[in-house]
């Protein structure tokens, strides 16, 4: 019960950290000798992580649907937004689920795609400082949807990249988040459920419950790390995050 505690931790603060929690999940259960079928593990500990997101962004998720009942145009047009952005994570992940699946069993891929994030977070912050941002269209609101597509595969955080590619587009950092941490709903519940659904009778009573208790310390974690985060974009530190990832991601590849 305490390695599914403590992925349930991990998961949480990774998921909204730019660090990825995929890429975590990945080394966690190589170094735990976990062995569960297909992705379910990631499925449970991902829903535990949508709470944290519904929860901390009820008050926003409240105004947005009521917004779009009483017809409201600029409620409707970030709905417009969300949908357009969702649609490129769906079809990404029914075309590539197989090549999504065999990532997972690969720490050198998690250890390289971390790079890559790191990379993006360091481009974003030099943005962040020469350059002045607005809002959301129409372009921008799909281009961050195809980055939360690359996000399928474990390395790539999908809040770090996101995030970073709605600044590097000229979106203002707050709404960058926002739209990031909403866009995430719709791609962690259908991930979640379906990866759930695909392995739920292939695993025994005892896993079960452990996998419950990591979606319960995957929500508590979430909800913090979701507060942090936010405080340090709005302090322009996102150099921290690509630090870890490139010396994670190194020490991956040299030693994993």
């Amino acid at each position: 019960m305490g390695r599914y505690l403590l992925l349930g931790l991990i998961q949480g603060l990774t998921e909204f950290l730019p660090v990825s929690s995929s890429a975590h999940l990945v080394f966690a259960k190589a170094f735990f000798g976990l062995r569960l079928p297909g992705t379910i593990l990631e499925g449970v500990l991902h829903l535990g992580t949508l709470l944290a997101v519904l929860i901390y962004f009820r008050k926003s998720l409240f105004e947005l649907a009521r917004g779009v009942l009483k017809g409201d145009w600029e409620s409707r047009r970030y709905l417009i937004l969300l949908i357009a952005g969702t649609i490129p994570v769906a079809v990404f992940g029914f075309l590539f689920r197989a090549e999504v699946e065999r990532a997972f069993s690969s720490v050198r891929v998690a250890g390289a795609l971390l790079m890559v994030t790191g990379t993006f977070l360091l481009a974003a912050e030099w943005t962040l400082r020469r350059k002045k941002h607005g809002g959301l269209d129409f372009f921008s609101s799909l281009v961050v949807g195809l980055a939360q597509a690359m996000a399928l595969f474990p390395g790539i955080s999908r809040s770090g990249i996101t995030i970073s590619i709605g600044i590097l587009l000229g979106v203002d950092v707050k709404e960058a988040a926002r739209f990031s941490f909403l866009l995430a709903i719709p791609a962690i519940a259908g991930a979640g459920l379906f990866s759930i659904g695909e392995g739920v009778g292939q695993i025994g009573v005892g896993e079960a419950l452990g996998m419950l208790l990591g979606g319960v310390a995957a929500l508590a974690s979430g909800l913090l790390a979701i507060k942090f985060l936010l405080a340090f974009l709005f302090r322009g530190k996102l150099f921290l995050f690509a630090l870890y990832c490139f010396g994670l991601g190194l020490w991956v590849l040299v030693w994993g």
